[in-house]
């Protein structure tokens, strides 16, 4: 490839200070991390959204957990039809063979998926609904979160649309066996929480998602 071209130098920079500073701090538990593998205790999904910081709110160290991002994070339902998913690889891995205790669906506030997932439903982004629109197929994952919002007040259908990403996700992950099975003998349980980007709060689902507390 002929297009490539060397990292950005404030990123260089940064890399330095990391290595000159956290890893030679640390170097017995990368070393450790490199050589044992990773014992996550918990897989994260959360949004590619730059805003969310998953390590950060929680103050994670290395190993500490197995992040997926993608677009709104969203779990497609099972679906074993020889096509590439790689958000359900992800959490075939980080449950058959890491075996995480927690598997945790964070959403937050803001999010430019799910605007535009409601703009699609909607009829406000005809482009969303073109075959070609990788977002628009994408986003046809919380179709069925739209149609529990739509008779809401206008103002209150996206903040409520960004719960029900959290939601879906969290249905979507009971029809995986290997989720179902894990979450049924106790192995593992499912948490869904959504990040307000703004204030810094959490809140997270109870009784099965029909109310919201704050962390």
């Amino acid at each position: 490839m002929h297009n490539l071209s060397p990292l950005p130098q404030y990123l260089t920079k940064r890399y330095h200070g990391w290595k000159a500073t956290s890893y030679n701090e640390n170097r017995a538990w990368f070393r450790r991390l490199a050589t044992e593998g990773q014992r996550p205790r918990a897989m994260v999904i959360s949004c590619c959204d730059s805003r969310v910081h998953v390590t950060s709110i929680f103050g994670a160290d290395s190993g500490e957990f197995f992040i997926h991002r993608n677009i709104a994070n969203l779990v497609p339902a099972y679906a074993p039809d020889g096509l590439q998913h790689g958000t359900s690889a992800a959490v075939e891995y980080a449950v058959a063979a890491l075996k995480v205790a927690h598997l945790i669906v964070v959403g937050h506030t803001n999010c430019g998926g799910v605007a535009g997932c409601h703009a699609m439903c909607s009829g406000a982004a005809p482009e969303l609904e073109e075959k070609t629109s990788f977002v628009g197929r994408w986003m046809d994952i919380l179709r069925p979160g739209y149609d529990r919002v739509k008779e809401l007040p206008e103002a209150d259908q996206v903040p409520a649309l960004e719960r029900e990403a959290v939601l879906v996700s969290l249905e979507n992950l009971m029809t995986f066996p290997f989720v179902r099975s894990a979450v049924e003998a106790g192995e593992m349980s499912l948490h869904g929480i959504v990040h307000d980007i703004t204030e810094g709060t959490l809140v997270q689902a109870e009784d099965g998602g029909r109310r919201w507390v704050s962390v």
